[in-house]
């Protein structure tokens, strides 16, 4: 493997993506072809499920993604990498949201599963039918009810629920981020965007120091602390930037053009 070849590593929501109308800065487009122009390879490194990753992130021409939180791994098209929440637990999950009136959608790598007998429902289910395939696991029938999957899951806790006992089952059964808001992303044990990372470079055959991650919030973590350059969004959350190599300007000002430059990724001109 050509020792001068890097892999850079970008999370989507406030890194790539602005927020609302959410589109990628031209500025980035033209930084992520000038560093692959120059054979380093860029993934996407996202807490979202394939399912979930927007079409401006698919048109750039990524080599490959880190989806789910490092549950699923592709490159050039292949899955190289799955991990998904075994059927009895995520049963028991089902029975613990119900019972702690918890909103949630469950993600897998090709739809969006919801409970539609539960007592709290995300609003986000609706818009999410407009753009992903979406089934209401309370329909399967008993075959399927022994077999489904989903790989992880969005809650969002309500008035009513009872935010202590469904916190605990997470932290017996999951890792799970804080959002913000009463919203917690709840991800597989032993899968991360750090994984991710650790499993590309051993098949590429890549040292630590060639990996680059740039991120914005907290749930960036650890691929931040992992990888060996690690840059923080002008926009980013304060507590990330301790554990980042530089910080560059906001997602709008050429954040990501000037990340790439300073690490001189682009090559010359």
């Amino acid at each position: 493997m050509n020792s001068d070849k890097k892999i850079l590593f970008f999370d989507i929501d406030g890194t790539l993506l602005t927020p609302h109308p959410f589109t990628v800065p031209d500025s980035a487009k033209r930084a992520l072809t000038k560093a692959r122009e120059q054979g380093h390879l860029a993934f996407i490194n996202s807490g979202r499920t394939m399912a979930m990753i927007p079409r401006e992130i698919k048109e750039l021409g990524f080599d490959g993604y880190v989806c789910g939180c490092g549950s699923q791994i592709y490159m050039d098209g292949q899955l190289l990498y799955s991990s998904t929440i075994p059927n009895e637990l995520c049963r028991e999950t089902i029975k613990t949201v119900r019972q702690c009136k918890v909103a949630a959608f469950f993600e897998c790598s090709d739809k969006i599963l919801y409970d539609g007998c539960a007592t709290a429902q995300s609003s986000v289910i609706e818009r999410l039918k407009q753009t992903v395939s979406v089934e209401d696991l309370s329909l399967y029938d008993p075959q399927k009810e022994k077999t489904y999957t989903f790989d992880k899951f969005l809650a969002f806790l309500q008035p009513e629920s009872d935010g202590e006992s469904f916190k605990a089952f997470c932290e017996e059964n999951f890792v799970y981020f804080d959002h913000g808001n009463h919203t917690y992303e709840v991800t597989q044990k032993g899968c991360s965007k750090a994984t991710g990372i650790r499993f590309l470079l051993h098949h590429l055959g890549l040292p630590l120091e060639s990996s680059y991650a740039f991120g914005d919030s907290t749930n960036d973590l650890p691929m931040l602390k992992y990888a060996g350059n690690s840059i923080a969004m002008g926009n980013a959350m304060d507590e990330i930037l301790p554990y980042c190599t530089y910080q560059t300007t906001d997602i709008t000002d050429n954040g990501i053009y000037n990340a790439l430059s300073h690490f001189g990724l682009m090559g010359q001109g």
